[in-house]
């Protein structure tokens, strides 16, 4: 995806990003199943965080892109 070869430094920096994301990511989903599992649930608050697991979901996948090399057509 990316127009030019990524250096080994734009890598780590990537994978550095990529790795916290999936940490928070995993958190949230253990946050909503608790505030699901143990009522009462503040539904605006377990909205929030789903729409946020989304956006890191569509973050992570974006840097997991940039990863992907380039293969010409």
């Amino acid at each position: 995806m990316a127009l030019h070869p990524l250096s080994d430094m734009e890598v780590s920096e990537i994978r550095a990003q990529l790795h916290e994301l999936k940490i928070e990511h995993r958190d949230l989903d253990q946050v909503i199943s608790h505030l699901i599992e143990n009522p009462p649930p503040d539904d605006l608050l377990i909205r929030r965080l789903k729409k946020r697991k989304l956006l890191l979901k569509d973050r992570i996948l974006q840097l997991e892109q940039m990863l992907i090399p380039d293969i010409p057509a």
